[in-house]
């Protein structure tokens, strides 16, 4: 159970608060998932949060399914179920298969992530579990990423990082729904 309460448009006392229920409930999937009821207990940070989020996802030049196999790899290094279960949709749309969201948690070279893949799998694992990277590690994905794609790549893993520490320290439930 959340630290803090999860709350709904009904807690939305002012008109500012109004039109950010209405931006959350356009931008992302209703019912509200429980990471944004939470974070509505402070407006002013969650509608920064979205326009973070959404310029991570929009505005990136890193393809998307190198951007959720890093995000997965985040999930999958700390143990989050909660980014697991809400990535694995995402992934999927982005191209990733049944088998890679399998083959995703063991973080093995499983035949079926290409060199670039494997590449930012490693990347976000090690940034994940480690905080500082390797020059081995960072240059095997440099490799195929540009100078702008690392530091979008950057800014995911660390973005998710943060995430899954919100998430841990507010005690957010996973949403039934996700639930298997």
């Amino acid at each position: 159970m959340s630290r803090v309460p999860s709350l709904s448009r009904d807690h939305a006392a002012s008109a500012d608060h109004q039109s950010l229920w209405d931006r959350l409930e356009a931008e992302r999937k209703v019912p509200t998932a429980n990471i944004f009821r939470t974070l509505a207990n402070a407006p002013v940070l969650l509608d920064a949060f979205l326009s973070y989020a959404n310029a991570l996802r929009d505005g990136s030049k890193l393809s998307p399914k190198l951007r959720e196999l890093a995000i997965l790899s985040v999930g999958h290094a700390t143990g989050s179920e909660y980014e697991i279960a809400h990535h694995q949709s995402h992934g999927r749309k982005a191209g990733i298969t049944e088998e890679q969201l399998g083959a995703v948690a063991s973080a093995e070279d499983s035949g079926l992530f290409n060199e670039p893949e494997l590449a930012v799998i490693a990347l976000a694992r090690e940034s994940t579990t480690h905080v500082h990277v390797s020059s081995a590690t960072w240059d095997a994905a440099a490799a195929h990423l540009d100078d702008q794609q690392m530091v979008e790549l950057t800014l995911t893993i660390a973005w998710y990082n943060s995430g899954v520490r919100i998430m841990g320290l507010l005690h957010i439930d996973l949403e039934d729904s996700y639930r298997k």
